[in-house]
């Protein structure tokens, strides 16, 4: 497992989970990639907003089916073979134009646990779902270093169901480790929802990060009371991504100050508890601009 490696003095990075609203362009080009001005918008937004560590936006499909639609073995929603890595990068070209704007830059990776329950199997390739999980997890490793390849900064893994006890999670917990076993870069794991149940599992995974939901969730802070974090950074959502309304400054400071108090200024990142796709295109810049607001005025407190 490698350190997270930020900018030497850096104090509270700021960074994105998951998706922003896709803004399709117009014309020729958008006729031959439907996509590629949503990219470069949502790339240039989190840049103004002020994000630290940026991403490519994830705007291409859903966080699913932008994968699912690359990985030889599936078709549509179907598992139709044995699952292998895909032949060329899925999401390296829109991180590369990405990196041509900013050093910083995390690659993310929909996880293992969560595609494979997206999808049916018709094949007798795999016995359980549970093999299908770790033929994912190989197939994504390679991604993972492909974007390590390309110069991101970090890994990011979302596995949005690990919280909900539809997925086996040592089966999962198995898959995230091929992954941070393969990619020479600090690997983060994002799970939203409530972390009680799971909370022992996660601090034992071999990834630098782990992401939680703090804003809507507050409980999940509380659960870390007299355990080990092993090392490990939390990235603390202290904006609500389910609320589309734009909280103000004072309210984002008071959680991030919650988070210091439990963690450190020195262990935590500021991100939105999960993506912003389904906001608007203002809405999702004011939340990520105002949460860059809240940090600036809490890193004073330690310059």
């Amino acid at each position: 497992m490698s350190s997270p490696v930020f900018d030497p003095g850096m104090i509270l990075p700021t960074t994105v989970v998951g998706s922003f609203p896709a803004v399709k362009g117009t014309g020729l080009s958008a006729v031959l990639d439907p996509y590629k001005h949503a990219v470069r918008f949502a790339v240039s937004e989190q840049i103004r907003a002020g994000i630290d560590i940026i991403s490519d936006g994830q705007v291409r499909e859903g966080m699913i089916q932008a994968f699912t639609g690359k990985l030889p073995g599936i078709r549509d929603d179907s598992v139709i073979s044995s699952v292998q890595a895909a032949p060329t990068g899925i999401t390296v070209s829109d991180t590369r134009y990405a990196l041509t704007k900013t050093k910083r830059v995390k690659g993310i990776l929909t996880g293992p646990s969560s595609i494979a329950h997206a999808l049916r199997i018709q094949t007798p390739a795999y016995r359980n779902r549970e093999e299908l999980v770790i033929d994912i997890a190989h197939a994504l490793a390679a991604e993972g270093q492909a974007l390590a390849k390309e110069g991101v900064c970090i890994i990011q893994i979302d596995e949005p169901i690990l919280s909900t006890g539809a997925a086996d999670i040592a089966t999962g917990a198995e898959a995230i480790g091929i992954i941070a076993e393969k990619v020479d870069l600090p690997v983060c794991l994002h799970v939203c929802g409530p972390l009680a149940g799971i909370i022992d599992h996660l601090l034992r995974l071999p990834v630098a990060i782990l992401d939680i939901e703090a804003a809507t969730q507050p409980e999940n802070l509380e659960i870390f009371t007299g355990k080990d974090l092993k090392g490990k950074m939390v990235g603390c959502g202290c904006v609500a991504s389910s609320d589309h309304e734009v909280e103000p400054v004072d309210l984002i400071r008071q959680r991030i100050e919650r988070c210091i108090d439990i963690f450190s200024h020195e262990k935590i990142l500021i991100d939105p508890d999960c993506g912003l796709r389904m906001h608007t295109p203002e809405g999702a810049f004011a939340k990520l601009s105002r949460m860059c607001e809240a940090v600036q005025l809490v890193r004073r407190e330690y310059l």
